[in-house]
């Protein structure tokens, strides 16, 4: 199958990644190659543990822990931090962790023009990409600004060796509803829809096996790689009706990010796929099935994804506020939203319909 098309625009941002277990013992190589001194260590207060490790082995150029990241990076958080990262003199900052840190990261570089390390330990791909999603006032909104692209990415599977199995699916789908949205974004180029089909592949291949053995090196390292190829796709291509929902759910009513990417994506995707038309092509033929909503419930069954929102703490009364909340400034989408079609939706997505 070819993904030739006759005009198309690509922006590639500067980024060094590198993969292998073990690969984090290089993070005082890649400070020092980067001219800095006095690294900020970011972390949720949860891992601090694994910032403290981190530290150690950077040794005299960690300047000190800042364990404040929250999920959906709240503004509050980040002034905070960035309080602490003045405080401690650091000339760049080396995030640990998930999305809830990879955020941290980017929000401190966007105000301080810092360089960035990171070590993911989860499976979403943001720091592959120049987006960032902040949340204030119970409303989070995303914005795209290359100042805030991490420039080292360190791709360690044994960081991944531990992540709960349920905590590495839902990660998972994620990172996968970057690349099946950017399949049919309006603005995909040849390479964003390469590197979407190979992420998915990645993730349809290893997750299972994952889930079967997590101390599997050879699979973490591959759905590491399915999650690093999702995450640019993110960045060079604009999102549509699934990435909307996602952030009013988990910006405005509290649900956790990941898991909630996992639930929605099947309903989402089932939504778009007639108007998507041959754009799903590759998601068919990975999965062997022309429902591509229906082959995506089927997977998300079989690693043992999250299913309805009701489970994430969603109440049935706030899904009218929530299809409200989408259709206020909503994404471009390829095909029309009608609120009370969101709605429904949505109400499928609460029972797991």
């Amino acid at each position: 199958m070819s993904f030739f098309q006759s005009g198309f625009a690509l922006t590639q941002p500067a980024m060094r990644v590198r993969f292998g277990p073990g690969v984090r013992r290089d993070t005082r190589a890649e400070i020092e190659r980067l001219g800095c001194a006095r690294a900020a260590i970011l972390s949720t207060p949860g891992k601090t543990a694994m910032a403290e490790a981190l530290a150690a082995d950077i040794g005299a150029l960690a300047a000190g822990i800042v364990p404040l990241a929250e999920m959906h990076t709240p503004v509050p958080v980040t002034e905070a931090a960035l309080r602490e990262v003045k405080r401690i003199g650091a000339d760049c900052l080396v995030a640990i962790g998930g999305g809830s840190t990879v955020g941290l990261g980017k929000a401190l570089a966007l105000r301080t023009g810092l360089p960035q390390i990171v070590l993911p330990t989860t499976y979403a791909g943001s720091e592959a990409t120049p987006v960032l999603g902040q949340t204030e006032s119970g409303r989070k909104t995303t914005m795209t600004d290359p100042r805030v692209q991490p420039q080292v990415i360190l791709y360690d599977a044994e960081l991944v060796r531990s992540l709960p199995v349920p905590i590495t699916v839902a990660s998972a789908l994620n990172a996968m509803a970057h690349a099946l949205e950017g399949l049919y974004a309006r603005d995909r180029n040849p390479v964003s829809t390469l590197f979407a089909v190979e992420g998915l592949r990645a993730f349809r291949a290893a997750l299972p096996a994952v889930r079967e053995d997590p101390g599997d090196l050879e699979a973490r390292g591959e759905t590491l790689y399915g999650a690093w190829l999702c995450g640019p796709v993110l960045g060079q291509v604009g999102m549509a009706l699934h990435h909307k929902l996602c952030h009013v759910l988990g910006g405005s009513f509290g649900l956790p990010h990941a898991e909630t990417h996992a639930v929605m994506l099947p309903h989402t995707i089932a939504f778009n796929a007639r108007a998507a038309g041959a754009l799903l092509d590759p998601v068919r033929d990975l999965f062997g099935e022309d429902d591509v909503g229906h082959a995506l419930a089927t997977f998300a069954d079989k690693v043992g994804a999250p299913r309805a929102l009701r489970d994430l703490g969603m109440k049935e009364d706030d899904l009218d506020h929530a299809a409200d909340l989408v259709m206020e400034a909503s994404y471009w989408n390829p095909r029309p939203l009608v609120r009370d079609e969101i709605l429904t939706l949505l109400k499928a997505a609460w029972t797991d319909a």
